[in-house]
Formats: C-alpha cells, sequence, structure tokens
C-alpha cells in the first residue's frame, strides 16, 4: 500500500509555530495573515513542506497541544477563513502544508472531558480513563512524560469523583483509543482538515497512542498497532497523497512496526538518529554514525525517515548509554540550567556549537546526506539562538528574526505586548542574527542553506536509494555512498559524501568506483593513484556525484 505520488521522499520539511512566526495584525501574537505574507520567503529558501504546530483554540497551558477544539482556529492566530487562505497560497507556490493531529489527549476544558466528569451516564465517559482506584506503582516504562514537573499519571476529579489517567500534564487527560466511538472522532477530525486541503498529519505521541492506557483490561487494544492503519487507510481515501508523519520515540526494535507493511506511518521522526548523530558531533567521531545506520530498520516501499537535529522538543539523548549521554551534555550542555528532564537539551543548535559556522555548516550537509528526509525548525537557516531564561522546553521556540528592526520584524507591537520576548542583546539577538541582513550577504549562513536545500533537491538517491558506509582512515571522517533511488524530480544516481568531525585538517583516500562531479563542499578534490583524495579542511565535508 502507498500514496499515489510519495512526494514525502525527498522533500525538505520545514516547521513552523505560528504564535512566534510573524504577526500579521500588530497585537503582538503570531497569526496566519502574518504567516501567508511570509511564503514569498519559504519558496525561495526551496523548502518542500510546512509542519505546522497546534493553532487550535487551546488555553495553551501546553504549546497550543491542549486542545479544546479541533475544527477551529485559536482567535489569537486568526481565523478559519485565514486559515484557507493561507492553504491556498502555500499550494500556489507548491508547498504542501501538514498540520498537528494531537488526539492522545484533549484539554480538561474540552467539551467531551467536561461532559464526561459532570455525567456518569454520558457517552463521552467512556471517551477518557477513569478508575476508583489507581495502581501504587506504575510501569516505570509508563510513568509521567515531564518527570519533576508531573509526579503521577492519575489525577482526582473532584466532580466525576473519579480519578483519571493521563501521561503528559494532569490538564491533558488521555483519550480512550480503545473506544470504537473516540477512533470515529478522529476520522472526523482528520476528513475536516483534509477536506480544507491539508497534505496530511503529524501524529502526536503516536506511540502513546496506541498503548495500553493505564494499563487496564478494559482500555487494553487487541490490535494496538490497527489504529494507525486505520488511519493511515482513512487518510489514503480521502485526502490527494496526503501522508502521516508520526512521532514514535520508541525502543530501536519496535520502531518497523510503526511502518507496517508499508499500511501505518508513511514518515517517522528519526529520533534515533538524532541522538547517535549529536553523539558523533560531541565526540567528533565517525563511529556513532555507523552504529545508529546498522541499528535502523528497513524501512518499506513508500516508507521514509524525517531526520533532523533539532526540534521544538528537548534534544533527547535517553536512548544512549549513560556514559555517552554524559559526554553529549558535556559538550554542549554543561550547566544544569541546559538540560531538561534528566534526558535532554533545551538549546537551539547554534549556540550549542558556540555559533561556529564550520560546524555548523558540517551538521546540517551531514544531516541533509543521510538516508531520509531532512526537517529544519524556522530560524535554523539564520543560525538563531535561544532563550534560557525562558521555561522548560519554550526556551527554543522564540520569536522568527526578520530584521534589526524593532521586535526583530516579528511585530509591530509594543514590546511588552509580545506573546514572547525576542531574543537580543547577545550574538544571537536579532540585532546581529535577521533575515534581512542576511538576504543581503552571499556568503551568509541562509544562503548556503538555500544552496544546501537545492542541491538536496537533486539528490532523489539520498531519499530513497540505498546507504552504504565507506571505509576511511580517519576515526574522524564518515563517508558514505548513497545508490540508486527513486523520485519524480531526477533520474537515479550515486552520491558520496565525506565528512570531517574533527577539528584538525585531514586526507582521506576513496574508491569512488568512477568519476566525481563535485556537488556540494569546501574541500580540495583530487585523483591519485589508489582512488580519489580528499583534502578536508576541520569541520570539512565533500558531496561529489558518480560519472
Amino acid at each position: 500500500m502507498g500514496t499515489k505520488n510519495r512526494w514525502y521522499e525527498n522533500a525538505v520539511f520545514y516547521a513552523i509555530d505560528v504564535e512566534v512566526f510573524a504577526d500579521g495584525n500588530g497585537d503582538g501574537v503570531g497569526d496566519f495573515q502574518g504567516l501567508t505574507e511570509r511564503l514569498d520567503y519559504l519558496a525561495g529558501l526551496g523548502i518542500d513542506s510546512i509542519w505546522l504546530l497546534p493553532f487550535y483554540p487551546s488555553p495553551n497551558r501546553d504549546n497550543g497541544y491542549d486542545v479544546t477544539d479541533y475544527y477551529g482556529v485559536d482567535k489569537r492566530h486568526g481565523t478559519l477563513g485565514d486559515f484557507v487562505e493561507f492553504l491556498r497560497e502555500a499550494d500556489r507556490r507548491g508547498i504542501e502544508v501538514i498540520v498537528d493531529l494531537v488526539v492522545n489527549h484533549t484539554s480538561d476544558q474540552h467539551p467531551w472531558f467536561q461532559e464526561a466528569r459532570r455525567d456518569p451516564g454520558s457517552p463521552y465517559r467512556d471517551y477518557y480513563i477513569w478508575t476508583d482506584d489507581p495502581p501504587d506503582q506504575p510501569d516505570p516504562q509508563r510513568g509521567a512524560v515531564f518527570p519533576g514537573e508531573e509526579d503521577t499519571i492519575w489525577s482526582y476529579d473532584e466532580v466525576a469523583e473519579k480519578h483519571y489517567y493521563h501521561r503528559f500534564y494532569h490538564f491533558q487527560p488521555d483519550l480512550n483509543t480503545a473506544n470504537p466511538a473516540v477512533r470515529e472522532e478522529i476520522r472526523k477530525i482528520m476528513g475536516f482538515w483534509l477536506a480544507l486541503g491539508v497534505s496530511g498529519f503529524r501524529v502526536d505521541a503516536a506511540t502513546l497512542l496506541i498503548d495500553n492506557k493505564g494499563g487496564l483490561e478494559r482500555t487494553k487494544l487487541d490490535d494496538p498497532h490497527g489504529v494507525l492503519r486505520d488511519m493511515r487507510k482513512f487518510v489514503e481515501r480521502r485526502g490527494d497523497d496526503a501522508i502521516l508523519l508520526g512521532e514514535a520515540d520508541d525502543a530501536p526494535d519496535k520502531l518497523a512496526a510503526y511502518f507496517g507493511d508499508g499500511d501505518e506511518l508513511n514518515v517517522l521522526l528519526n529520533f534515533l538518529l538524532d541522538a547517535y548523530l549529536v553523539l558523533a558531533l560531541a565526540e567528533e567521531r565517525a563511529a556513532p554514525l555507523e552504529t545508529v545506520l546498522d541499528m535502523l530498520p528497513e524501512v518499506p516501499v513508500g516508507g521514509q525517515w524525517a531526520n533532523f537535529l533539532r526540534n521544538y522538543d528537548e534534544l533527547n539523548v535517553g536512548r544512549l548509554a549513560r556514559a555517552q549521554q554524559q559526554a553529549v551534555f558535556a559538550e554542549f550542555a554543561p550547566e544544569k540550567s541546559m538540560q531538561i528532564y534528566g534526558r535532554g537539551i533545551r538549546r537551539r543548535l547554534a549556540p550549542m556549537l558556540d555559533g561556529d559556522r564550520d560546524r555548523l555548516e558540517l551538521a546540517y550537509s551531514l544531516l541533509f546526506s543521510l538516508p531520509g528526509t531532512p526537517l529544519l525548525v524556522y530560524g535554523d537557516e539564520i543560525g538563531m539562538g535561544d532563550d534560557l531564561s525562558l521555561p522548560g522546553r519554550t526556551a527554543v521556540r522564540v520569536p522568527m528574526q526578520w530584521s534589526s528592526e524593532k521586535n526583530g520584524g516579528f511585530s509591530t507591537a509594543d514590546p511588552d505586548e509580545l506573546v514572547r520576548s525576542v531574543v537580543s542583546g547577545d550574538d544571537y539577538g536579532y540585532e546581529s542574527v535577521n533575515v534581512a541582513d542576511q538576504r543581503g550577504d552571499p556568503d551568509s549562513l541562509l544562503h548556503w542553506f538555500s544552496r544546501l536545500i537545492h542541491v538536496r533537491r537533486e539528490c532523489p538517491e539520498i531519499g530513497s536509494g540505498d546507504c552504504e558506509v565507506l571505509e576511511t582512515t580517519d576515526d574522524a571522517v564518515f563517508a558514505h555512498r548513497m545508490r540508486g533511488g527513486t523520485g519524480p524530480r531526477s533520474e537515479t544516481g550515486t552520491l558520496v559524501a565525506v565528512h570531517n568531525l574533527g577539528d584538525e585538517e585531514t586526507t582521506v583516500t576513496l574508491d569512488l568506483e568512477g568519476s566525481p562531479t563535485r556537488l556540494f563542499d569546501g574541500s580540495e578534490l583530487q585523483e591519485v593513484e589508489d582512488g580519489w583524495r580528499f583534502d578536508l579542511g576541520e569541520y570539512g565535508y565533500c558531496w561529489v556525484r558518480l560519472n
């Protein structure tokens, strides 16, 4: 089973939080009017698909992931009409739009939960998971998602006089996906947004969505992955080449199951690769990359990985060995204030790498060359920083920096009216890091990113070809070959990418089985007796296509 057009196999995804991207009406909060006005910028950058974080009506206690209405737009971000206009303009520019599908839980202010707690006889009572006597010692693998912020997964509701189940915050009660009525609600929600023209959904908390919620017999799913198969079947029937992009941060031996036989999730966020890629950057060694590529399961036809370096949540290194986690923390988050939940880093990549341009280029060149399709977060392309004075994961969700004008060009409102303060004054402040200045500088990170994105779009073998790690004589050098592949944009081919993760110049020689044409690099390339020699500077890289 597969979509008619597998556009996502070689797409470049760009994640946007509408709240902090662009304010079109001057009230201090990002909205769809502002986002629509910035579509030409995104089209020029070369991205293929926008992933939107939740924009639904919400008390906004968890960045919009506490939804009160699945069929609307929060009034702070505009109207449903504004959203439809945004979709139309994105489509005109050939940009697909994916929206967050947050159906593992609702807000406790959602009408379903309010009626469920008031009326034991309401059909909505069984939309959630209730018990009189919650287990004393929950399974440690099913504890609170936010340790230190929530110490229980069962909260008592005085109106219902029962405990309800929640893996996230207490104000986000879990939905009972074992209830067929809940599954029908999910289909209705997807059907509504597909009818408006979205290109698919990012399935929030996919791992928890199919879990045995609460460990209760009555909420146990006979076929957990059947939930995802049903969603995929519905999306393929109702959507025009629409996809499911899943958040499934699970054990390595369980990841393949989320693809199913090509009949579940189309794309998986590659948390495992992210952790080992960051480890490789921290240790300046290629070995962690070789390790993780061996660990990742083979994907079925129509399946794909979405690779990223940072996302909106913490940079989760919890699946690394403890000593490896400590190595990453020591290099990239040495202060406790930079860490979160004991497993993650709450910083953006540019400050993690001390703003080192060479190292930033290396990291993103590596990301874009690895098997799968790349995902960027807004502002990555200009090297935006973070604000560690903000609580929790909000530190990376700072307003987009468009110019050196007031509020970084994000909004014309008074600074004290902004939804979140713009980063200002330091090495990453809007005064020195912004789109307008970098647009006028051909040597800027923004222009480099645009070149990287356009070269990546010429290389379908990265998205759908076979990967082979090439042996080198330097532990700091990672070299790999992507061969074959299919795609609507180009014929099949062979690409070789070489990356020096170390801070010293080095030379490696590879037998390439062909004559290379330079595609993207800052390194010297020379034919020698036993192959082709790459002279790599510190954090140097080189992509070549073989003839």
